[in-house]
């Protein structure tokens, strides 16, 4: 079901959403600064272009530089990945197959907010995130 479910959203949302990170990420790696930023983007592109049988879980040993980074991605690039996701999720909510996709498109609003002090793991691994 998992691969189904990719497939779908590959070429619904997640391919067009994969994009969307890779510019941040090219963007932001421009500087030496960014590096960390870009970085960050292209994680979560990958989990962007096929999020199913994987979650993001909190890391517990984020700190301070992580809520740092948090704040300076949210200004520079997680805005504008968030309103993607609002604006494919909605689209896809429209129709009665796309809510599941819909709804997932919601959830990665969080991760591309705030991506430092997250993991991306996969659900096979039974104690991910313990």
């Amino acid at each position: 079901m998992k691969t189904i479910l990719n497939v779908i959203w590959l070429v619904l949302c997640g391919f067009w959403m994969f994009l969307g990170y890779i510019l941040a990420g090219l963007l932001l790696c421009i500087t030496i600064i960014g590096i960390p930023f870009g970085l960050a983007a292209f994680r979560i592109g990958l989990y962007a272009l096929w999020p199913f049988g994987h979650r993001v879980v909190d890391r517990r040993d984020a700190g301070a530089p992580s809520c740092v980074g948090n704040v300076l991605w949210l200004v520079l690039a997680g805005w504008w990945l968030a309103l993607g996701h609002i604006t494919t999720g909605i689209a896809l909510c429209l129709t009665i197959i796309g809510i599941p996709l819909g709804i997932a498109n919601f959830k990665l609003i969080p991760v591309s907010l705030m991506p430092f002090g997250k993991e991306i793991v996969s659900t096979d691994d039974q104690f991910a995130g313990w």
